[in-house]
């Protein structure tokens, strides 16, 4: 079990310094919409490639920040019955979800998305408009990546979740699983 728990521990400090890198890259974001709203508005000047790169960074937000949400709890729940279970009762809910639906979902999109993503590296894929960027495929390549992580901490879940079932960890799946 203590390798299991290594294991936990090691998927969780990556999901950490992920999340914390993505957290970072809000203010990009901000900074990216506001550039183009100054630019265009008040300069009237226009960027193809800033306005597309807004798409990559929420993207990249998006898909890479499912993991860490997961590992903090803050997916939706319904937490009318949750939140008042036993520690080994919730452990109970996690391990059967991330078997039942979290990891079958991302094979799923794994799988589905596998083809689509190669098609779009093969071709190096670009953007249709000029001036964007040339490199959709490294978009595309998100696809793959969220799935791949959010398994990841799906794992870390399970084994949280069989070590609190087993009493070797205390749980504190209200806060996540970290």
């Amino acid at each position: 079990m203590i390798l299991l728990s290594k294991i936990a521990q090691l998927i969780n400090q990556f999901t950490t310094r992920v999340g914390q890198i993505i957290s970072w890259l809000t203010l990009l974001l901000v900074f990216l919409v506001m550039t183009v709203v100054i630019s265009r508005y008040l300069l009237g000047v226009g960027s193809i490639a800033i306005q597309e790169s807004i798409s990559y960074v929420h993207g990249i937000i998006f898909m890479l920040g499912l993991a860490f949400t997961l590992q903090n709890g803050g997916h939706v729940r319904v937490d009318i019955f949750y939140r008042e279970f036993s520690a080994r009762r919730k452990a109970l809910v996690n391990l059967t979800g991330t078997i039942l639906f979290l990891l079958p979902f991302c094979g799923l999109v794994l799988f589905g998305s596998w083809d689509y993503v190669m098609a779009s590296w093969s071709i190096k894929e670009t953007s249709s408009e000029t001036g964007g960027i040339a490199a959709i495929y490294l978009l595309k390549t998100l696809m793959i990546a969220m799935p791949v992580t959010l398994a990841l901490q799906g794992v870390a879940l399970m084994i949280d979740s069989i070590l609190v079932l087993k009493k070797e960890r205390r749980n504190s799946f209200n806060e996540g699983s970290s």
